[in-house]
């Protein structure tokens, strides 16, 4: 990773909250991860040991990346373009995903992400995503209704060459079902009532952890917009689109006094050496 960005990412937690806050989020046991979109590529700056063990990654290689290294070819692209809308417009979204693990095993989560604001001014600093995987329960119990429904068959009544038949097909079902670990990939599996109040619950954790050490640094940051973005500000969605730019180049507000920079690219920082939260 390079060192401009690796100090964008360390900036981007040192100047919001205290130096204890990794620490505490360590201490959850949800998986979940930050990104920042006022940063080029809109990357992951903290990813919890619960989230690295689930998908396989170390640290090293998470931090820096967007979270489209978690996607595959059966990962559906109507989800992540409402993924992405809901970045766009800042707001809340909870969504079934299937994503994959570093070793390329694909498994469907709840996928859950929010944006946390700057009290004072209204901006979107980070966006947290929480992943409960989706449980194979309900799969599991329609094959157990299926296995119930086929032992009540008499055989006596029926015919051998029908019975056997009968038996087979449940023999695939279940192998299926085995081989793939209960999941079916070309149904979306739908989360349950437990694993939505799971993610919840996760977020609202994070969020106090986030809101609790945001009030040392006098940077206070909260769940919900309290007021609209300063003027002079850009949104995440604009930060994000700006960073795929590759070339050197800064904006101004001409209505602000002193036409202040409301944005440098990454070109321009490291061409300057300026950091971008200096």
């Amino acid at each position: 990773m390079e060192s401009q960005l690796l100090g964008l990412i360390e900036d981007s937690f040192n100047s919001q909250y205290s130096i204890w806050v990794r620490e505490t989020l360590d201490e959850l046991c949800e998986s979940f991860t930050i990104t920042d979109p006022c940063i080029s590529g809109h990357p992951i700056v903290f990813a919890s040991p619960s989230f690295l063990k689930m998908s396989g990654y170390s640290r090293d290689e998470v931090i820096g990346q967007n979270g489209r290294i978690f996607q595959g070819p059966e990962t559906n692209r109507r989800s992540v373009m409402e993924i992405r809308e809901a970045i766009r417009e800042e707001r809340t979204i909870q969504i079934n995903l299937l994503n994959y693990r570093k070793d390329g095993t694909p498994f469907w989560m709840l996928f859950h992400m929010s944006p946390v604001f700057v009290e004072e001014n209204g901006m979107v600093i980070h966006f947290v995503a929480v992943q409960v995987p989706i449980t194979t329960r309900q799969r599991n119990n329609r094959v157990s209704e299926q296995v119930a429904e086929f032992r009540e068959i008499e055989f006596g009544s029926c015919r051998r060459e029908v019975c056997s038949d009968v038996t087979s097909d449940l023999g695939l079902v279940l192998a299926l079902d085995s081989d793939s670990g209960g999941l079916s990939f070309e149904e979306p599996l739908e989360a349950s009532h437990y694993e939505k109040q799971r993610a919840a619950t996760a977020m609202n954790n994070i969020l106090s952890v986030l809101t609790h050490y945001s009030k040392s640094t006098g940077r206070m940051v909260c769940e919900k917009r309290h007021s609209l973005p300063a003027a002079g500000l850009l949104s995440s969605s604009v930060n994000i689109s700006l960073g795929r730019i590759k070339q050197s180049f800064v904006l101004m507000d001409l209505n602000l006094p002193d036409m202040p920079i409301v944005y440098a690219s990454d070109a321009f920082l490291k061409l300057t050496d300026f950091c971008r939260l200096c």
